[in-house]
């Protein structure tokens, strides 16, 4: 399922027009992906979800092609966690 797929679902349940669900639907993703890199907040959704901030320690790594060694930097990455009632819906 697309991001249209997704819109035009909401768009046939709620009548709502195309234009505004894809602006609500765009306005979500962007705040969700600020809070995440910029704030570094994670984003909690009771009964879905929630968005978090995941953190990677420094480490080094061999390409054995070349037989050298790099080191990798500590990063933050993204990363979604289901919710329990959501798992078991799948279930």
């Amino acid at each position: 399922m697309t991001k249209a797929d997704i819109i035009n679902n909401i768009v046939e349940k709620t009548g709502l027009g195309k234009k505004e669900v894809a602006a609500t639907i765009e306005a979500f993703m962007e705040e969700v992906r600020e809070s995440l890199s910029t704030n570094k907040e994670d984003v909690f959704l009771r009964g879905f979800g929630s968005f978090i901030v995941k953190h990677r320690a420094q480490k080094t790594a061999r390409n054995i092609s070349k037989n050298t060694t790099l080191v990798i930097e500590a990063h933050d990455y993204p990363a979604f966690k289901p919710a329990k009632s959501f798992i078991a819906k799948m279930k």
